[in-house]
């Protein structure tokens, strides 16, 4: 990690100890260690949450049994798809794609459940390096993949990945001025975005999906690089910068006489004081909840059942088309912090409420005329989803003291991870009772 002898030593031993501050860096050094960090913490969101897009992505043809001769992969189905189940309009895969959210999703809530109560004993650099070969592991389980069985478990690896390394990179940022946590964010959309969209761009072009998930195994490598190389070492800093004011003009999470402490004190805290932060946590848990549970319930749950006859697109293709543009909508609102910023994230949650029980309406009764309309409302859902989550963050970070922030941060991956296990279980049955529909 380049001028990260510093951050090493802080991170390796353990997260309490004190070092000596360096002297400031003269203002051109500043600037340049501010794009490093900026620009690291992109591509970490980037990498990290890349094989986790992918793999949803590929959920069709992960669970497609169709195989021509000479087929090397089980993710490597025929190129004139057969119905599974011809009998229904919904032309339905015997498992659902919730199956694959759930193998990409409950490891990940797993993570995130024991997280706050232990994981910050554990040095940042093995956390990301378990994180990278997680990573790589799952493009290469699920590549040469035989079986349904062991496609999801390498999916479960892609979660290890994406679970691990969202706690420790989100952690991370408490060390670092509270802007990284906008760079972090809007990497995450670029990798729903370049994710699902090389995805999509290498299978049309004529790759398998094979060989387009061997193709992206530079990504693992790339955020260990990012990691190692990238970042400078987080020094004694003003975190604040420019929305001190704003901070300072709001009511704290949790009020507190003590002065603050620096932050990487949060194995200090007792189980009394981590669980009273968590209660004032609760007024942005929940509507991410809320919001993740609506718009995976659409995305697992509804896209594979959001099938058009009339359209030139195979169901794989409209299944494609249908993740590229929810990441499209991800990736712009969660790169919209400078200039589009929201408290009241529970209007968000209410929107993305109507958004599914409008395409709950049509999958049981099939009013849209074409799957254009479709585009448009899966791209405004992937808007207030990446806005609920680039939000979330940003205000928890605004409200929260140095002492508790990187606690808070961990605490608060659990949103997003829990109401996308929710979605996937209930999906599960949604598609068995619509798929025998005739």
């Amino acid at each position: 990690m380049g001028g990260c002898a510093g951050s090493r030593r802080r991170f390796s031993d353990s997260e309490g100890e004190e070092t000596v501050p360096e002297p400031r860096l003269p203002l051109l050094d500043h600037q340049g260690a501010h794009w490093k960090n900026a620009v690291g913490f992109w591509l970490l969101g980037l990498c990290n949450n890349f094989s986790y897009v992918v793999m949803l992505s590929a959920a069709h043809d992960i669970l497609s049994h169709e195989r021509t001769s000479g087929n090397q992969s089980h993710v490597d189905p025929g190129p004139t798809p057969i119905p599974h189940n011809s009998s229904s309009r919904f032309d339905c895969n015997s498992v659902s794609t919730a199956a694959v959210l759930l193998a990409d999703i409950l490891p990940t809530l797993i993570i995130k459940l024991l997280a706050p109560l232990g994981l910050h004993l554990l040095p940042y650099s093995p956390r990301v390096l378990v994180s990278g070969i997680c990573a790589a592991g799952s493009f290469v389980l699920v590549a040469f993949s035989h079986s349904v069985g062991t496609s999801l478990c390498g999916v479960v690896f892609a979660s290890i990945s994406s679970g691990l390394g969202e706690v420790t990179f989100l952690s991370l940022t408490a060390f670092y001025p509270r802007a990284v946590i906008s760079w972090w964010s809007s990497g995450t959309g670029g990798a729903g975005l370049l994710g699902a969209l090389s995805y999509l761009g290498l299978t049309q072009a004529g790759l398998s999906p094979q060989q387009t998930l061997l193709s992206m195994l530079g990504i693992p490598a790339l955020l260990l690089a990012s990691y190692f190389l990238l970042l400078t070492s987080p020094e004694a800093q003003d975190p604040g910068g420019e929305e001190e004011a704003e901070s300072a003009a709001r009511q704290p999470l949790v009020g507190t006489e003590a002065p603050e402490s620096k932050p990487g004190s949060s194995s200090s805290l007792s189980l009394r004081e981590r669980w009273t932060v968590f209660k004032g946590l609760l007024w942005y848990i929940v509507p991410l909840v809320v919001v993740y549970f609506a718009e995976y319930f659409i995305n697992q749950g509804l896209f594979e059942l959001l099938f058009f006859r009339n359209t030139s697109l195979s169901h794989a293709q409209q299944y494609r088309w249908y993740q590229m543009l929810y990441q499209a909508g991800v990736f712009a609102s969660r790169s919209s912090l400078r200039c589009c910023r929201i408290r009241f994230t529970w209007a968000l949650a209410l929107l993305q409420c109507l958004n599914l029980a409008f395409l709950l309406a049509d999958v049981w009764f099939g009013f849209l005329p074409s799957i254009y309309l479709v585009f448009l409302i899966i791209l405004y859902e992937g808007l207030l989803g990446g806005a609920a989550y680039v939000n979330t963050f940003h205000n928890i970070a605004l409200e929260t003291s140095d002492e508790h922030r990187e606690f808070a941060m961990a605490a608060t991956c659990i949103s997003d991870t829990l109401g996308i296990s929710l979605s996937g279980l209930l999906a599960l049955p949604l598609h068995d009772f619509l798929c025998q529909l005739s």
